[in-house]
């Protein structure tokens, strides 16, 4: 989990797969062998704290944000136009900010 911006409108973290181990893992009973699920996947959590609103970007939601990332990668932005790009995605976000 790293987080890739902070600023006092918003936070946007990437949370990347875990690739599994090399090796499959082995089933107590009978010394099995138990495949692990491939599934890999990574995601951008974005946070509107002015709306303390959360929304999570994962699968083609979240290739095209890397893409962005990449982009501003080449490009650097100003920060107004980051934080803009940031606004329109907070407003997909439905979850609220809870205390766990």
């Amino acid at each position: 989990m790293h987080t890739l911006y902070d600023s006092d409108t918003f936070s946007v973290t990437h949370l990347a797969a875990v690739e599994p181990d090399e090796a499959p893992a082995r089933s107590a009973e009978a010394g099995t062998t138990v495949e692990r699920p491939l599934l890999l996947r990574h995601g951008f959590e974005i946070v509107d704290k002015r709306s303390g609103k959360e929304l999570y970007l994962d699968g083609s939601w979240a290739e095209l944000f890397q893409q962005r990332i990449a982009a501003w990668q080449i490009n650097t932005p100003t920060e107004e136009e980051v934080e803009d790009t940031l606004a329109q995605y907070a407003e997909l976000a439905q979850t609220p900010l809870t205390i766990h």
